[in-house]
Order: C-alpha cells, then structure tokens, then sequence
C-alpha cells in the first residue's frame, strides 16, 4: 500500500485535508436553493462510502509497504473493525448536527465555532493517546484557535442580536458539533497499527480503517436521518419520496460533497503515520479557516453585521492562522 515517509509530505497531504473539509460544504450551498439538508445528507454519505473503496482498492492495494487491503480485511480484528466503526457513527452524529448549523447559520458561523471546538478537543484527546510532537507548542496553537472561537461567537451574536430571522439555533448545534466531532478521530486511530510499515496484527492498514469508518457512517445513517427527516431542525419533515423526486443534479451535489470530504479524511489518516494522530488531525481542522473565507467572502454570510464585526472576523482569521502555524511547529 502507498505510504507517506518524510514528515513534509504529510503537512502537505494535511494541506489538502484542510483545503477538502473546508471546501465541501459549498455543495450543500449550491444545492440547498432547491434541496432540503436532509436529502442531500444521503447521497453526501454514499460519496464518502464510494471514496472510500475506491482509496483501498487502489493505493491500499498497491505497493510493497504493509499489508493490501483484501489481505487486510481477512486478518482484521473484530474489536478493531469495531473501532472503526464507532468512529463513523460518532462522526455521522456530529456531522449531520453541523450540516444543519450550516444551513441555519451558514459556513462562517457552523465551521469555526463547531469545527474549531472539535479541533481544540481532538488535539488534545489524539495527543493523550499519541503524545507526538512538542505539547507546549502544540497546546498554543490550541489555545490560540479558541480564541478564534471566541471571536466568531461573539461576532455572529452581535448579527443575530441586529436581524430578523437570526437565531441562536445554529450556534448551539455548532457548539453539539464540535463536542461529538472532537471524538470520532481518536477512535479510526486506535483500530489502525501506529506502524504503516509493519503493522500489528489484527491491526487495520488506513486504508481499511477509513473503509470500515464509512461504513459506520453509512450504517448509522439509515437511524440518524431517517430520525432528521421525520423531526428536522428547521423547516417541515421530508420523506423518501422526496429523495427520488430529486434532480440528478442535487443528487451528485450530494455524491461530490461526499468524495470531497473523504478524499480529506484519507489523507488525513494517511499522513497519521509521518505527523502523528494530533498533529494531523489539528492540521486538517484548520478547514475552519478555509470554510470562513468561503462564507465571508463569497457567500456573503455577514454582509449585514453590525459596524465593528469585521474587525473580529479578522482578528478570527488570524488567531487560526498563527495557532495553525505553531501546530505545524509543533514537531
């Protein structure tokens, strides 16, 4: 299977993660004119399961390093598949609550406060498990991304306390997001070999354990969005009847929002193996800086704050900027 050997080109696979996870949710956007969240969560998850298989039948299954990924499968322990499992539910949980964040209060609310909250607790929760890297350094650049959420907090509350139709909704179901979502990574971890080289047996390759996460995910939405659609967070319940009157074009919004986000996350469990769990995990979350330029800049989400927000949003952006600089540093 393809593995990654010198720490540089791990920060690089994590670039692109955090590019991925803070890029797909612009499909959501672009679909919602006429989709409802919770229809176009399903074909989202059918991405991300097809992604998946296809990461481990081509680079899980090519190369001289580890084990392939259908040897893999026959090896693999029961508690470990577990694992791996749990982590997709956990993370299914967490990122249908973010999706409706997003469409109540949009990306530049939804990603810096849920995501960034998740970041602070996955680092810490990953380097408790794999103390990689310099924790002094690494816990400022912690420190300094609460800050970050602080600031976008406080900045969307000043927006919703001068407009109609702005509720704190979407700000405490980011803040749901980022408590579950800061847990489902250390769990895909623990069911893969710390060594990619030789790994342990019983013990999943990456690959196999993004595979198995995704079928968590997969498995955990026929209960979690079927329970959405019947009680939505906002707006009048959905039925499958509804999903098959989609047009195709929705649909592969769904699919692609699905890939994109994948193609994130097995890279990011690829790169695990060079940076370690909690740096690449933290590296990868920086998408909330990604997610707030898209929301800011191009979707316009606080085009009527109040006099003075822009000042916190930058000052949010650069909080991110500077504590993502110190995780890099960090080893």
């Amino acid at each position: 299977m393809f593995i990654i050997q010198s720490y540089a080109t791990a920060v690089l696979f994590c670039v692109v993660t955090m590019f991925c996870w803070g890029s797909w949710a612009n499909t959501q956007k672009l679909a919602a004119a006429s989709w409802r969240f919770e229809l176009f969560y399903w074909d989202y998850v059918i991405g991300i399961f097809l992604t998946a298989l296809l990461f481990a039948l081509t680079l899980g299954s090519t190369g001289e390093g580890g084990r392939g990924f259908l040897e893999d499968l026959r090896q693999a322990d029961g508690a470990n598949i577990g694992l791996a499992l749990l982590g997709g539910a956990v993370f299914n949980a967490a990122n249908i609550l973010l999706g409706a964040a997003i469409s109540i209060a949009g990306m530049s609310v939804a990603f810096p406060v849920g995501i960034g909250l998740a970041l602070v607790l996955g680092v810490l929760v990953n380097y408790a498990d794999n103390p990689v890297g310099n924790s002094a350094v690494l816990f400022m650049g912690v420190g300094l991304v609460a800050a970050a959420i602080l600031l976008n907090a406080f900045a969307y509350r000043r927006t919703a306390a001068n407009a109609q139709g702005v509720s704190g909704k979407g700000l405490v179901l980011s803040v749901v997001a980022g408590v579950l979502m800061g847990f489902f990574y250390r769990y895909v971890a623990a069911s893969m070999s710390a060594d990619f080289e030789t790994p342990e047996a019983g013990k999943l390759s990456p690959y196999t354990a993004v595979f198995f996460f995704a079928a968590g995910i997969v498995a955990s939405n026929l209960v979690f969005n079927t329970l959405l659609m019947r009680r939505p967070f906002n707006g009048p319940p959905v039925s499958y009847a509804d999903y098959f009157r989609g047009q195709g074009r929705n649909h592969l919004m769904g699919i692609l929002g699905g890939v994109i986000w994948c193609v994130g996350m097995s890279f990011s469990i690829i790169a695990s193996g060079a940076a370690g769990p909690a740096i690449s995990y933290g590296l990868g979350q920086g998408a909330t800086v990604i997610a707030a330029i898209w929301g800011i800049f191009i979707w316009k989400e606080f085009r009527n704050a109040p006099r003075g927000t822009s000042v916190l949003l930058t000052g949010m952006l650069l909080c991110y900027l500077v504590g993502l600089g110190f995780i890099i540093a960090a080893r």
